[in-house]
């Protein structure tokens, strides 16, 4: 599972709750730049290390020996959580996991050295592990 070595603050601020914030648009990281197709984003979400996992599967499985897959995201947000059945106050739960927060636009993944339609159907299953609704991009040369 995909998680930092080391971190600078153990804990982050929560942030804001809104909706807009999180439904604008990506900025950074939009265009498919290593692969051929590449899987983007179009809804905001979380996505943790066992996602991660289960679509580089899927991904690495479809392209066997000859094709090749980028992982174009990392969880890095650390997500607290107290114990069950404790009390309020006693300060910040401990972290539980970490995530990656997405926002529309993102390429999450990449993939070169196979066919047109196997990549295709491959970038579709590997969408359907991850908790945001995604489409299947080409690289615009």
């Amino acid at each position: 599972m995909l998680f930092p070595k080391k971190v600078k603050h153990r804990k982050w601020q929560t942030g804001r709750k809104s909706e807009a914030k999180r439904s604008r648009p990506d900025t950074r990281g939009t265009l498919v730049a290593f692969g051929s197709y590449g899987l983007k984003a179009t809804t905001p979400s979380r996505l943790t290390s066992n996602q991660i996992e289960a679509a580089r599967k899927v991904l690495s499985r479809a392209t066997g020996k000859s094709g090749k897959v980028w992982i174009r995201v990392f969880p890095d947000r650390p997500i607290t959580q107290k114990p069950a059945e404790v009390a309020m106050g006693h300060g910040k739960g401990d972290p539980k996991h970490f995530v990656f927060e997405v926002r529309p636009g993102r390429v999450l993944f990449e993939i070169d050295g196979i066919s047109d339609a196997l990549a295709h159907d491959a970038l579709r299953r590997a969408g359907s592990k991850l908790p945001m609704k995604t489409v299947v991009a080409t690289r615009v040369n």
